[in-house]
């Protein structure tokens, strides 16, 4: 019951930084560029890539790091988790299975939201747009 609440917490945490973040950041830009969901994943890129290296050397209970890593970097962006597996795998070596993953995340992601737009107006009886 102590994970599920750890992981609501942070997930709860997160999802309000997350919005804090992008309002002020798409302020900032007025408009100009997607600057809230950039600036959501790199923060959390830095962030993830930052808590694994203190993780790594120092002892951190696994509540800690189910509130911090899950919980609140789910929250705030997945975006983080991406990059955090992508470069685990360029620490082992696996060069290939890096770029497919990138590839793969970034290209078949893109056509998905595209294919689910198009196929939503399809059965709503809509031309898409």
């Amino acid at each position: 019951m102590l994970r599920l609440f750890l992981l609501a917490a942070g997930g709860a945490a997160g999802t309000l930084a997350r919005y804090g973040v992008s309002v002020w950041a798409d302020r900032a830009a007025r408009g100009v560029f997607p600057a809230g969901t950039m600036a959501v994943n790199l923060i959390g890129c830095f962030l993830i890539g930052a808590l694994w290296a203190i993780f790594e050397r120092s002892l951190v209970s696994p509540g800690q790091r189910l509130f911090l890593l899950t919980g609140f970097l789910g929250g705030f962006t997945t975006f983080s988790t991406f990059g955090l597996e992508t470069f685990s795998l360029l620490r082992e070596g696996q060069y290939w299975a890096a770029a497919a993953s990138a590839a793969a995340n970034n290209l078949i992601g893109l056509g998905l939201v595209m294919a689910g737009f198009f196929l939503a107006n399809l059965f709503m009886g809509r031309a898409a747009a």
